[in-house]
């Protein structure tokens, strides 16, 4: 970005030549896994039985990210590896939920903007076509999940994860000059805008709908991966962060941006003392979990807040991504010898805290290659 200081720059570029020296190791050796964390410093493999992870999008991602920024291409094939592993999962589309943006976005949307890969886009609208498929026309929402304990149980249910999904759909109403997609989109975050985002800025993980009317009926009273009822767990926080300005690049909606501003003020004022963000903004302060996923989703979104606030907006929101990812730092392992660079990050409020995970390294990668300026938008 232009309007970073020199000392600014500085840190940035020693950033990307530190993830550049380490990835460029792992991406040969971890080329026959789709990593979802590392045990024993080592990358574990999510393919096989669970290649329908909702997190198999961001190895490949990362990939992306640091070819498109070294032009390696051990990034490279390690990308188009992952890429194809991922035609299994589509090969059993009743098992795949409202995740397959995180998976195809980041695996087939960059090989495609790159190389107008043919395979690609296929695979692009295919998972386009897998979330249009989740849609509720009456309720105006896109279905989180398949499963309950009953039949039909959560035919009704939302959950704030989508919306970094939806770029998905923004992306095939482009390609095909078809508004369905855009329209679906746009209904669910208009519907996210109203039982997600609370007036404070916090936000709901799970919302119950009706789903033959789309009206609120109340959140998960389980809290799913935050603290407790009416808790704001972070990287739901995050997602909406980011989800709703992502929303506004697509279709230029006022209210996308107002909405992501709101929750990023938020985000901002609970992490402003030390710039790490706890698993829960509103859980006990003793014991602390953090989740450094959450500080790299949040700072990727306050970066493209910043590039689109007028000029005297943009350093506010620029000078929170920076500490929030400064800060995230010192929980980093340069070492080329073990495989995942961020450590701290925590899957829920209660259970894997305080541990590694892909969607954390991701995240930190991606916010740097924005500093670095690089293109394309990924989502």
């Amino acid at each position: 970005m232009n309007i970073l200081t020199n000392e600014e720059k500085i840190w940035v570029d020693s950033q990307w030549e530190k993830l550049d020296k380490k990835l460029s190791k792992i991406a040969v050796r971890s080329r026959e896994k789709i990593p979802f964390h590392s045990t024993d410093f080592m990358h574990d493999n999510r393919g096989g039985e669970l290649i329908h992870l909702w997190t198999n999008g961001f190895w490949p991602g990362l990939m992306w990210l640091m070819y498109i920024g070294t032009k390696n291409d051990e990034y490279k094939k390690t990308a188009e590896t992952t890429e194809k592993w991922l035609d299994e999962a589509m090969s059993t589309p009743e098992r795949l939920g409202h995740d397959v943006g995180f998976m195809w976005r980041l695996a087939s949307g960059p090989h495609y903007e790159i190389d107008k890969n043919q395979e690609s886009w296929n695979r692009m609208r295919r998972a386009a076509n897998v979330l249009m498929a989740r849609y509720n026309p009456a309720g105006g929402f896109i279905r989180a999940w398949n499963w309950g304990a009953t039949k039909g149980e959560k035919a009704g249910w939302t959950i704030i994860d989508t919306m970094m999904n939806l770029p998905l759909l923004y992306w095939a109403s482009l390609q095909d000059e078809d508004p369905r997609f855009k329209m679906a989109a746009m209904n669910h975050t208009d519907k996210a805008m109203t039982s997600h985002v609370r007036p404070d800025g916090s936000v709901r993980h799970v919302v119950k709908h009706d789903p033959f009317t789309g009206e609120f009926i109340g959140e998960d009273e389980t809290a799913c991966q935050g603290y407790g009822v009416d808790s704001s767990w972070s990287r739901g926080q995050a997602w909406a962060l980011y989800g709703f300005i992502l929303g506004y690049i697509h279709t230029g909606k006022q209210e996308y941006l107002d909405t992501s501003k709101r929750v990023a003020h938020y985000f901002i004022a609970n992490v402003c003392k030390d710039w790490l963000p706890r698993a829960d903004f509103r859980s006990p302060a003793e014991p602390v979990y953090y989740d450094t996923s959450a500080a790299g989703c949040a700072a990727c979104g306050l970066i493209e807040i910043a590039k689109i606030v007028p000029e005297f907006e943009k350093r506010m929101y620029l000078d929170a991504a920076i500490s929030i990812l400064k800060a995230t730092e010192q929980f980093a392992d340069w070492t080329t010898d073990t495989d995942y660079i961020i450590g701290m990050a925590s899957g829920a409020y209660n259970n894997e805290q305080n541990s590694n995970f892909i969607f954390a390294d991701y995240y930190y990668a991606e916010a740097i290659y924005k500093l670095k300026g690089f293109e394309p938008l990924f989502w």
